[in-house]
């Protein structure tokens, strides 16, 4: 008996990968997402797939971000989200995610202060 592949999409080996894989209008939005959050990072960060998604480590995972097939999401954590609570009104959100469109996508300024307080947070961590 022959075995049939599988039919599954391998997974992106890195970002670029990842968002070649998005259709636009979704990748326009993702690599925004991904330069706001380049620009902000400390020189030590890394960019990985985990889960499946792209990803920032600094200390620790920093943020996750992908698309999906009605929205974009960023994952900055429960900590970030409630931090940012009143900035994010007029978004979809659950624990540890933010939900957007490319019709309305979350503002990059807001992207950058959620990243630079999951650093501090997570520079507060490796310090205890």
């Amino acid at each position: 008996m022959k075995k049939e592949k599988s039919k599954k999409k391998a997974l992106p080996k890195n970002v670029d990968e990842y968002l070649a894989g998005v259709s636009e209008p979704a990748r326009g939005t993702l690599q925004k997402i991904r330069v706001a959050i380049q620009s902000v990072v400390p020189p030590g960060a890394t960019e990985t797939i985990s889960y499946g998604m792209p990803a920032f480590k600094y200390k620790g995972i920093l943020v996750y971000f992908a698309a999906f097939s009605n929205h974009c999401s960023l994952f900055p954590t429960a900590f970030a989200i409630e931090k940012f609570k009143n900035e994010l009104k007029g978004f979809e959100t659950s624990k540890g995610t933010i939900q957007f469109t490319a019709g309305k996508p979350l503002p990059v300024s807001l992207v950058k202060k959620m990243v630079k307080a999951r650093i501090a947070q997570n520079e507060g961590k490796s310090q205890r």
